[in-house]
């Protein structure tokens, strides 16, 4: 699994950081950051939901 942020697209809603908190971050302006790959499949499903309900679609999720 692969996670890449468009940091330029964040609004900072923190969804990502509310269904992933293991997985995603915000910085002092509210923009999203990676803390790593998920090191478990509870931690890569929450990742996986997190991009599906992104506001603003800044998080990509790709497979292998």
């Amino acid at each position: 699994m692969h996670i890449s942020v468009d940091t330029e697209r964040c609004v900072g809603a923190g969804q990502c950081v509310l269904s992933a908190p293991d997985v995603f971050d915000q910085d002092d302006d509210g923009i999203v950051t990676v803390l790593g790959e998920p090191a478990d499949e509870s931690a890569r499903d929450a990742a996986r939901q997190a991009g599906l309900i992104c506001p603003s679609q800044a998080i990509s999720v790709t497979e292998g």
